[in-house]
């Protein structure tokens, strides 16, 4: 597991990372005109003047307010991800970028800001509620050559939200091929949507399957009910739902649940 997520955390280390959703940017159908781009830093802030004073190894802002999401990034998106990560990302830990659904334009962001990691879909071929999904790894990766932003490190989802694989591949097979031939530098297993669990089985068998090729994270449905179980089989977490108000994905962050979340990771 040596490589770039060791640098970023550090060798031993069980990331938990916290996410800072963004409210819905310019130009999708929830965006709110009367509060405009401010409104969304200030929402993100909010977020981060909770998750800050807590011992999280990093935070990664992702555009979760975009409901429906796309498979192509706006400019005006791309734009205004760049601004709240500039303007607000830690200087005490790591951050990370995840843009939905498109792998450049997190990459993008991350270099232009100083993100040490991107979360997206790089492999397989899907159906999903964006339609038939088919990203490209060669591509991304090339991309970051492109950049010259080779330190800037790729979690790669195998199993995404809001779609199903097409083809017979079990999760440990799609896990190994990330891992080898798309040189993942940490593989993600999901639930079947934001907020829900993944199969702990699947967490194992993907675990399994790559053995010390890549570390293997929770990346859905981790709350304080599953967390510690979550952490005797993952390399780490990635939360958002269960520290928002009333475990709602696109509801402010809430610290008493951020406590409690905390508490059951043994983060106290």
């Amino acid at each position: 597991m040596a490589g770039r997520f060791e640098e970023i955390f550090g060798a031993g280390t069980k990331p938990l990372i916290a996410m800072a959703h963004l409210g819905p940017l310019p130009g999708t159908p929830l965006y709110d005109e009367a509060l405009g781009v401010q409104g969304i830093v200030d929402g993100v802030a909010r977020d981060l003047d909770v998750l800050l004073r807590f011992p999280f190894d990093a935070v990664m802002f992702c555009n979760e307010g975009d409901r429906p999401y796309s498979l192509r990034a706006g400019f005006e998106g791309v734009a205004v991800m760049a601004r709240v990560a500039a303007d607000l990302a830690p200087r005490d830990r790591p951050f990370g970028v995840d843009f939905l659904w498109d792998g450049r334009a997190a990459l993008a962001v991350a270099a232009a800001t100083g993100a040490a990691f991107i979360r997206e879909v790089v492999t397989g071929a899907y159906e999903s509620d964006m339609g038939v999904w088919a990203p490209d790894a060669g591509e991304l990766l090339r991309y970051r050559r492109t950049l010259s932003a080779q330190q800037i490190a790729v979690f790669m989802n195998v199993t995404p939200e809001f779609a199903s694989t097409i083809g017979t591949r079990s999760v440990g097979q799609l896990a190994r091929s990330a891992a080898v031939s798309s040189l993942a530098d940490a593989i993600l297993v999901s639930g079947p949507m934001a907020g829900a669990a993944p199969d702990p089985a699947a967490i194992r068998e993907a675990k399994q399957a790559t053995g010390d090729l890549a570390p293997v994270l929770a990346n859905t449905g981790a709350k304080a009910g599953n967390v510690a179980s979550f952490l005797e089989v993952a390399d780490g977490i990635i939360v958002g739902s269960d520290l928002k108000e009333g475990g709602g994905t696109w509801n402010p962050v809430d610290p008493e649940r951020v406590k409690r979340f905390l508490e059951a990771a043994g983060r106290a």
